[in-house]
């Protein structure tokens, strides 16, 4: 067993690195996002493929206090069963009495040992970043790049932003203060005390993981709670369990040997009949719930789940104002790579493009909305016309809903740019698809006022660009959004977005013609979500998302 206090000596540097660029914003990644054999070595990639493929068609050695039985629930969107069982989660009351039971130990250890023991578990997570990154292509449908990189390393430094902002939050206050009264009178004793403050957790910590990012959605949430001393049930989508699963084997790997309740993070791994999430988030003892998904079930845990504090990230209706801009070509690429990464099937992919009717001011002398679409059209022909280079782009779609709104897609409207199947030259029953863009009006707000998950984007004539702000803002207000981008030469126009972006709380991106996508943040300085706007009331990562696990409390004596 080793000294609680070895992890935070080892890592501290780390430590100190991320909290420093939380607070200036600069740029910083502490795990390397290429899967080149020159950074992780010649044998790492196909060692992670060989450790991935001991999971399938067997069962995952986790114990799950109160499970009855096992379930194996996951099939990849390239075409296969995994066959991975997992314990299935039963008794809610074993389950979270488990989980209680090494609270008391972890709240005394403190938050410097409470931060080491994290830091360790990111470390180890990182030396099997190739096995994850094989667990999270074949469950959410991410090309294997994106998977290392998204649900991998860029995962791992949202996870690393969270603990670094929890340390900051934690060590605000201290752990020991003396307090000094002056006397009534000159020269009378003065009134002393001394005063101890202890960070306290407020309970069991619900993780209710997604399909489409099950370690970048998941740990952030899972990381912030555990080292401000709650101990966490890890609840998986059922489609996506074992990239959590090797989360939760390495935090109990470490836990262990530091001395610590083994329960503090437990997999409730479930039947997609079982309702688990519901039946767990109403129960007393869960104090904190992190969710990501749909509306309907995170509008219900924000109403019911009264005795949690609940932090959501929902669905939104991501938007671009399109006015003018100076570069035709680059604007066309840089768009067709949003709505090409991972099949638009991300919480920040653009899905609604204003632009005025009679067209927009470019380089290449104005363009009307048929050349518009024209230009997204031959970039996305460029981007994937090779199937074997735009498998790698695409990925894979991750559910059959996402291929029904697909086919559904001419129902209303004229498509501009029709979607195709793609053959994947490694599995034959892979599912992949091309995005479409389809044309509408501004009256038809029934259709693009609601999220259209995956690869369908809507492009939405206007009678101008205010017209194009006023129904950005209007829309954002009222359904949410995680991300805006504006395309103009006039400054007015950007001010004007500013200010609408800020009326509806969501993050802009402005005339993105280079090597950033609006769909992309960088951990340490892009806040994910603001928290401002209906489609998340939280954002990785500020001191709002932390400090809410823990609460201070204090006694005092007189001196």
């Amino acid at each position: 067993m080793v000294s609680q206090t070895d992890f935070f000596a080892r890592h501290s540097e780390r430590l100190d690195q991320a909290k420093d660029a939380c607070a200036h914003r600069t740029y910083f990644s502490a795990f390397n996002e290429s899967p080149s054999p020159r950074v992780y070595g010649e044998h790492a990639a196909a060692q992670g493929r060989a450790d991935f493929d001991v999971w399938r068609d067997s069962a995952f050695p986790l114990e799950t206090p109160g499970a009855d039985g096992t379930v194996a629930t996951e099939r990849s969107p390239y075409g296969f069963d995994l066959g991975v069982s997992y314990p299935r989660a039963h008794d809610v009351e074993a389950l979270l009495g488990a989980a209680k039971q090494g609270m008391k130990a972890w709240r005394d250890a403190g938050p410097d040992a409470r931060t080491g023991v994290c830091l360790e578990i990111l470390d180890r997570l990182h030396q099997r970043i190739f096995e994850l990154a094989n667990a999270v292509q074949h469950t959410s449908g991410q090309a294997f790049v994106m998977a290392f990189q998204a649900g991998g390393a860029h995962a791992l430094d949202r996870a690393l932003e969270a603990v670094a902002y929890a340390h900051t939050e934690m060590s605000r206050t201290p752990a020991t203060a003396v307090w000094e009264k002056p006397g009534p009178k000159p020269g009378s004793d003065p009134l002393r005390m001394e005063k101890t403050f202890t960070v306290v957790p407020r309970g069991v910590a619900l993780v209710i993981g997604c399909n489409t990012f099950p370690t970048w959605n998941s740990w952030p949430g899972l990381f912030a709670s555990l080292v401000t001393g709650n101990p966490v049930v890890v609840k998986p989508h059922p489609q996506a369990v074992l990239p959590l699963a090797i989360t939760v084997q390495v935090c109990r790997e470490v836990l262990t040997e530091a001395g610590f309740d083994v329960n503090l993070v437990t997999l409730a791994a479930e039947d997609p009949a079982d309702k688990l999430a519901s039946n767990l988030a109403l129960h007393p003892d869960v104090k904190l719930i992190d969710f990501t998904g749909g509306n309907a079930f995170g509008d219900w845990l924000e109403l019911n789940a009264r005795q949690a504090t609940v932090f959501t990230e929902k669905a939104g209706v991501n938007t671009i104002v399109i006015d003018s801009t100076s570069d035709f070509a680059a604007m066309c690429a840089n768009l067709a790579f949003s709505f090409s990464l991972y099949s638009g099937q991300m919480c920040t992919a653009p899905q609604n493009l204003y632009l005025p009717a009679g067209g927009i001011e470019t380089d290449q002398g104005t363009k009307s909305q048929a050349e518009v679409a024209a230009g997204v059209e031959a970039a996305l022909a460029k981007l994937l016309g090779d199937d074997a280079r735009a498998v790698e782009l695409l990925g894979g779609v991750v559910n059959d809903s996402v291929l029904e709104r697909l086919a559904a897609v001419g129902e209303k409207g004229d498509v501009l740019v029709a979607s195709r199947e793609v053959v994947h030259p490694a599995y034959d029953d892979a599912r992949v698809r091309t995005p479409a863009l389809v044309a509408l009006g501004a009256d038809d707000s029934d259709v693009y006022e609601s999220e259209c998950f995956g690869p369908v984007a809507y492009l939405i004539s206007t009678s101008g660009t205010d017209q194009s702000i006023d129904l950005f803002r209007d829309t954002v207000q009222r359904h949410g959004a995680m991300t805006a981008a504006v395309y103009s030469t006039d400054e007015s126009v950007i001010d004007s977005m500013r200010d609408a972006a800020l009326d509806a709380g969501v993050a802009l991106s402005e005339n993105l013609l280079g090597g950033v996508f609006v769909n992309q943040s960088a951990a340490f300085s892009d806040f994910h979500g603001t928290g401002a706007n209906p489609a998340a009331n939280a954002s990785y990562t500020d001191g709002a998302y932390v400090a809410p696990r823990f609460r201070v409390v204090q006694s005092r004596r007189h001196l």
